[in-house]
């Protein structure tokens, strides 16, 4: 018996009188699945049952207008930017040779010749369109509408998001960038926060105090993208600055705007933030990598890898890790650490950090253990002069 899993469905393949036969058993359970496979073979056997005709695949017009864009419609319906990603991907397909050909027909050669007609268009223009064709043939495949997978390459040349921006590109970029982008660079830059994120931050979201403060994400994506963010000097300095100027409101956007959200949004970032590269002469770089430029500064300051994960927001550790670009400065300290550790020689670790190892459960780490004070220093239960016991075995 041959059975196999598709995303959370097993399906089967075996062959009858010379004929290969793959069917959905639509369950989660593998035993059941077998069991569905043998009565087939046993029914095909005894003759009950002929060989099933397979239903056509749809046309990928047809498809995209009748399922695709209510799935998409539907399942972000709090995510009005994918809507418009998928949406144009959807006009590109519509308008080209490939909305006439069945599912089952297009393969990477069609989707080759439909981005060669678009050679005009930018990598990233053209790939919206591969990415929607993608998406769309994944779901078909998940449906049952057709019976193979095909493989769509993107276009090459797309502009990448994984520039880290030097300290001194940074504070040229900023001195030249318009207002309210360079504030909101700024919060960016200095919390990893997604540039949607800081767009849509309302004073609700946001707890200042006399010398920091916090910043509340409440949307995203997923439910990992609800979480709290520290601010750092520069972060506060800036929102302290925001809310005096607005008269200190308990509500309402922090980057209000005339547009039709209400705050500023991405196309308004993306003019003042062109603006700011030619005047700054820094090179050119994508808005977002101010995200991966903060987020691969935490990774070198010492930030393992998990605490980051929550940090960015991620739901898996490998996207944590796609942002994360370790420059040549950080690898060659990583090398020194390891040679101080067989020579037995420091390399500016802290006393604490040289003598304190702390114990490693299932459930994480086991925080250092604490020793009641002397009762005759006349220390209290609270007193900063605990000592911590260093616990120098694993």
């Amino acid at each position: 018996m041959s059975i196999y899993k598709r995303g959370k469905i097993y399906w089967y393949k075996f062959c009858f009188d010379g004929q290969s036969i793959r069917e959905s058993t639509k369950q989660g359970n593998d035993k059941i699945a077998r069991k569905m496979e043998a009565v087939h073979r046993t029914r095909l056997a005894e003759g009950l049952v002929g060989i099933r005709e397979k239903k056509p695949a749809p046309v990928l017009r047809a498809f995209l207008e009748n399922e695709f864009r209510p799935y998409v419609e539907t399942k972000h319906k709090e995510k009005p930017g994918t809507i418009e990603y998928y949406e144009d991907g959807v006009k590109m397909l519509l308008k080209s040779d490939l909305a006439s050909l069945r599912l089952d027909e297009i393969t990477d050669q069609d989707a080759q010749r439909f981005a060669g007609k678009l050679a005009h268009l930018s990598a990233s223009r053209i790939n919206c369109g591969l990415r929607t064709l993608r998406k769309a043939l994944n779901l078909a495949l998940a449906w049952g509408k057709m019976q193979t997978k095909n493989k769509i390459e993107l276009a090459k040349g797309e502009r990448m998001r994984e520039r880290v921006v030097t300290d001194s590109g940074m504070k040229a970029y900023l001195a030249s960038c318009p207002q309210p982008w360079r504030d909101a660079a700024t919060i960016i830059r200095g919390s990893g926060a997604c540039p949607g994120e800081v767009f849509a931050l309302r004073w609700t979201n946001v707890l200042l105090n006399a010398h920091g403060g916090l910043i509340m994400i409440t949307d995203g994506k997923t439910k990992f993208r609800k979480r709290m963010l520290p601010m750092v000097p520069e972060v506060y300095a800036v929102l302290k600055d925001r809310w005096e100027s607005a008269g200190r409101p308990s509500e309402g956007w922090i980057f209000p705007s005339g547009s039709q959200s209400g705050h500023f949004d991405k196309d308004s970032a993306k003019d003042q933030h062109s603006k700011a590269l030619r005047d700054s002469g820094v090179t050119r770089f994508e808005p977002y990598c101010l995200r991966h430029t903060a987020l691969t500064r935490l990774a070198e300051s010492g930030c393992d890898a998990f605490t980051l994960q929550r940090i960015a927001g991620h739901s898996n550790i490998q996207t944590t890790m796609r942002y994360v670009h370790p420059q040549a400065e950080a690898i060659e300290m990583a090398f020194q650490r390891v040679q101080g550790q067989l020579t037995g020689h420091k390399t500016g670790h802290s006393e604490i950090q040289d003598g304190c190892n702390l114990l490693v459960r299932k459930g994480g780490l086991e925080p250092p253990r604490v020793s009641p004070p002397d009762p005759k220093s006349g220390a209290s239960a609270n007193s900063a002069t605990f000592a911590l016991e260093l616990t120098h075995s694993l």
